[in-house]
């Protein structure tokens, strides 16, 4: 520990903090524009002067180690007039377009200058004028108002890992630039335009929309993957207009993704607002009576062994309840399934479907395997405490299968099933690393799943790991990454067909064998329709509703209240930041109605019975039976899906900027010049 005295306070800090930190736990606030805590120190905006005992001028707080006896003030006349001067500089060339700039109220120079700059200037000369830069259709540029303080070329580098954001030319002649006046190819580019402390770096698509105090704005979950990233909705009237990041050190830091930031638009495109009927072969809006009653006389109809269901993958847990609850006690069978593809799961122990090393736990290890996984495109935010872990601490990184860029160094080994069976049989060059790491990471990804030997080589590598048990306390290396935000509540609560691991309505469903099928919010199925009478209830006109005979409105995540557990088991709550259009009602809402119409009587009395049932079935079924097999061995290559990134679910797929982001990396791939 460090003692040091701050405006005559004697304070205590550990050991490698900066002045800075050290007044800043003082209680002193110290201005910055250049200095990050997620970034390297740079030092170059000098706006954190403060004065040092014994100093003969101001030091630049961010970047001085403290040490033992300092005696800082921070509140001199000294300190103010050298800040004064630095903020002169600041605004010699600074253009005074406030009124127009998108930074407008919450731009850390606006607010700097209140306290620290003057309302006259002593430069006579012309400001100088910087020509904009191309960087995609996410950010917009105006480089004139750029400071260097050079965040953008510092998160490129470290956080992001795509080193293409850098300076050229010297002084008043330097400017932050692209290197190639091309796109930013990373899914964490748009993290720039938050972190510029200035107007330079804007929102293209958010470009003269609103002010920031005219938003309403809701703290909630993204549901674009399966991290669950920590985010704050903001509205006009009730449209949502921009996601910005929360911070969650434990999830996602500070930073979210391109497509959780920039899907939102997909929410008022494409969206259903009153329910459809087909008539003819055409869908006709009709009234919810009259769909109502034609699902009703459908079902009645119907062998309940013939009726199936399959949830989506934005589904909240209170609504995947309700459909359980529909299916177990109003249709009477349990055909209800939230696999879009026939990947294998064994829901025996919770342990087999989560990342239970933690996200967190991921800069602990020293050791990751990658198998049948691209952790890049199916979950970014997870991605990227990986490069973290590797700058860190230099963590050794193994895939079994070429996956390209994932924006750090990787070694790859043979991507065949034998070469991983020969792991888990303590055999070679990586069994060996792997005996000598003390806290290594096995990541596994929705494509291991779908080969035909999973069942096989899962169960091999649950008895591998418990012959070769860490030292380490709570440890646990087996760690899946789960496809979609819905995914791991969808097993919690059971919604899978069959009990051998396996997509048994999935087997049905391409036999035809289904007369009745009910999609809540399903639209990446592969469906052949024959006589099969398809209800649709979802957000988007998407693929599920293009074969629906009848189509039931509801809300989507932003539109209503709900609970998400995310790919290490936490559960999170989704809250309401706007409402849904026109006619649209909730899934337990649909499914109350429906109940009442068939069997004379409602199941949920209020949503809080329906969130309090869930919570007891969650606490009395912790382990749903399974009958397990060992599984068969075959000679597979280790295939990865081709994840379509920015159209993995219905909201992307409607959202115009996720469409122009696709169209760029299409032309890029064509052109040979993708990263």
């Amino acid at each position: 520990m460090i003692k040091l005295k701050v405006n005559d306070q004697d304070i205590e800090i550990d050991d490698g903090l900066t002045v800075l930190q050290a007044c800043e736990k003082a209680g002193a606030e110290i201005p910055r524009f250049c200095y990050h805590e997620k970034l390297s120190i740079a030092g170059n905006c000098r706006m954190c002067l403060v004065e040092m005992e014994k100093s003969p001028k101001p030091i630049a707080s961010c970047a001085m180690p403290a040490t033992d006896g300092m005696v800082i003030k921070t509140n001199t006349e000294k300190v103010e007039k050298a800040r004064k001067g630095v903020m002169e500089f600041l605004l010699a060339n600074h253009p005074l377009d406030c009124p127009v700039c998108d930074q407008g109220g919450e731009c850390d120079l606006q607010d700097q200058s209140m306290y620290y700059g003057i309302d006259k200037s002593r430069y006579k000369e012309n400001k100088r004028h910087v020509p904009e830069k191309y960087m995609g259709p996410l950010i917009k540029t105006q480089m004139t108002r750029c400071i260097h303080c050079t965040r953008c070329i510092r998160f490129a580098t470290e956080i992001a890992g795509v080193p293409e954001i850098g300076a050229i030319g010297r002084g008043e002649d330097m400017q932050i630039t692209t290197y190639l006046e091309q796109a930013m190819q990373s899914e964490l580019s748009a993290n720039v335009i938050d972190l510029c402390p200035v107007g330079a770096l804007t929102s293209k698509p958010y470009v003269f929309e609103a002010r920031p105090w005219e938003l309403k704005k809701t703290e909630t979950i993204d549901v674009m993957d399966a991290v669950g990233s920590n985010i704050r909705v903001d509205t006009y009237g009730w449209e949502v207009k921009r996601v910005l990041p929360l911070i969650n050190e434990d999830i996602n830091e500070e930073w979210i993704s391109d497509k959780t930031r920039y899907s939102c638009d997909g929410l008022k495109n494409q969206r259903l607002d009153h329910p459809y009927s087909k008539i003819n072969g055409k869908l006709t809006k009709t009234s919810w009576k009259d769909a109502y009653q034609k699902i009703v006389q459908r079902v009645k109809a119907t062998s309940k062994d013939k009726i199936a269901a399959f949830t989506g993958d934005l589904i909240n847990m209170e609504n995947m309840f309700s459909i359980k609850e529909f299916f177990e006690k109003i249709i009477g069978n349990k055909n209800i399934e939230s696999r879009a593809c026939n990947k294998y799961v064994n829901l025996n122990d919770r342990e087999n479907y989560l990342f239970n090393s933690s996200i967190n736990g991921i800069e602990e290890s020293d050791l990751l395997i990658l198998v049948g996984t691209n952790p890049r495109y199916e979950a970014t935010m997870l991605n990227s405490r990986i490069r973290k872990s590797y700058l860190n601490n230099k963590t050794e990184i193994f895939s079994f299968t070429d996956v390209g860029d994932l924006t750090y160094p990787y070694s790859v080994i043979k991507g065949h099933t034998n070469s991983f069976r020969e792991f888990l049989e303590s055999k070679g060059d990586l069994f060996e690393k792997y005996k000598n790491s003390k806290k290594p990471i096995i990541i596994f990804g929705s494509s291991f799943f779908k080969i035909k030997s999973a069942e096989y080589l899962f169960n091999k590598t649950k008895g591998f790991l418990k012959e070769n048990v860490k030292p380490e306390k709570n440890w646990n290396p087996l760690n899946i990454i789960s496809k979609n935000a819905s995914e791991v509540g969808a097993y919690n609560l059971g919604i899978v067909s069959g009990n051998n691991g396996y997509n048994k309505n999935l087997e049905y469903l391409k036999k035809n064998i289904f007369e009745v099928i009910f999609l809540f919010g399903q639209d990446d199925l592969e469906i052949k329709k024959e006589n099969e009478f398809i209800v649709y209830i979802g957000h988007h006109g998407d693929k599920g509703a293009e074969l629906a005979d009848v189509i039931l409105p509801c809300p989507a995540f932003t539109e209503q209240d709900g609970y998400y557990t995310n790919l290490e088991g936490k559960i999170q709550k989704a809250y309401k930041a706007t409402y849904a259009p026109g006619d649209a009602k909730e899934e337990w809402l649909i499914i109350n109605e429906l109940s009442n119409l068939l069997k004379g009587k409602i199941l949920f009395k209020d949503r809080e019975y329906l969130i309090d049932s869930m919570r007891n079935f969650l606490k009395i079924n912790t382990k749903p039976e399974c009958i397990i097999g060992d599984g068969k061995f075959y000679d597979e290559i280790f295939n990865i899906d081709n994840i379509d990134y920015y159209y993995s679910n219905v909201i992307s797929r409607a959202s115009k900027t996720m469409t122009e982001c696709r169209n760029l990396r299409l032309s890029l791939k064509k052109t040979g010049t993708e990263g």
